[in-house]
């Protein structure tokens, strides 16, 4: 997998603002492109922020209404534009009752067909080059946050190592590079351990969903490349923030502190906080030194490979 992209598509806790859309996140993973959450309005997002439509797999945090009603109307415009391939729809319990319920919504019956999966704490969904886990958050309802790790890549391939064992260019380099052995016009067998170095670490991109912080989340972000944090509110929030199970912007700095994460996004904002999120960055700053930013609708942020 090379790239993997995130575009907020929505940032606002609860209810739509003049500046900030119902949740949703679309992400960019080599060629799949997955959606996390899809508040109402996520596809005219998706339009205004040019991700496509060729959604592969949709994940779902929970079934408060602002994380997945956009998904009614998603799913009918995928069929007005003819999709045939499968759509899969993941999400804690009752995931298979709503989203019937979702899918089954109207006149007319979908063209293409949908599959829904209900997950819970631990289970892994595995695609191409990557696994995306399902993790136990603390939340009002069944709730799940999600960690996409990519698979450990193979180490840096040292062309000059293959030439002196005899190795041709072309395919058979490869094959090499993809962890195949390659018999040669002699005989020999050249191993991928014999021209790769060490192999290198995948990324990871953790997804907390609604939450509180939990020591659950805090393991699942264990050295994340990027934590996307709830921050629905501010320090003088704090009783609301335990009331709603919900987290302050301090709290998902700690969380991102506590798991060594090396990023922190904070997303989910209370409209109290729409268009100055001032007041959040800096509480978050104080408790987490690494770098910090509140997302705003159309952020894009690809994550680098590790070295």
């Amino acid at each position: 997998m090379s790239l993997l992209r995130l575009t907020f598509l929505g940032t606002s806790a609860a209810q739509p603002t003049l500046h900030r859309g119902l949740s949703g996140l679309a992400v960019k993973a080599d060629a799949d492109l997955l959606l996390f959450d899809c508040g109402e309005g996520s596809q005219r997002q998706m339009v205004r922020f040019g991700t496509g439509f060729t959604v592969d797999v949709a994940f779902f945090t929970h079934f408060h209404a602002d994380h997945y009603l956009g998904i009614i109307g998603f799913l009918r415009t995928l069929g007005m534009t003819g999709r045939t391939e499968p759509m899969h729809l993941y999400g804690p319990p009752p995931a298979r009752r709503l989203l019937h319920q979702a899918v089954h919504l109207g006149l007319e019956s979908l063209a293409f067909p949908v599959e829904i999966h209900e997950l819970k704490d631990g289970d892994v969904v595995r695609r191409g080059g990557y696994t995306v886990q399902a993790v136990g958050v603390d939340h009002r309802i069944h709730a799940l946050g999600y960690v996409l790790a990519e698979d450990e890549r193979p180490g840096r391939f040292h062309l000059e190592k293959a030439r002196e064992l005899g190795v041709p260019e072309g395919p058979s380099f490869g094959k090499l590079q993809r962890g195949e052995a390659v018999t040669l016009p002699d005989g020999r067998v050249v191993k991928p351990e014999d021209v790769l170095g060490m192999a290198r670490p995948g990324r990871r991109l953790v997804i907390s969903g609604d939450t509180r912080p939990c020591p659950a989340l805090v393991q699942a972000a264990k050295d994340a490349d990027l934590l996307v944090h709830e921050s629905t509110f501010s320090d003088d929030e704090q009783t609301r923030a335990v009331e709603t199970r919900h987290s302050t912007a301090r709290e998902a700095a700690q969380v991102a502190k506590e798991a060594g994460a090396k990023r922190l996004i904070l997303t989910h904002l209370s409209s109290r906080h729409d268009t100055d999120p001032g007041r959040l960055l800096t509480q978050a700053r104080e408790a987490f030194k690494g770098p910090v930013e509140v997302a705003f609708d159309g952020l894009t942020v690809e994550l680098p490979l590790r070295d």
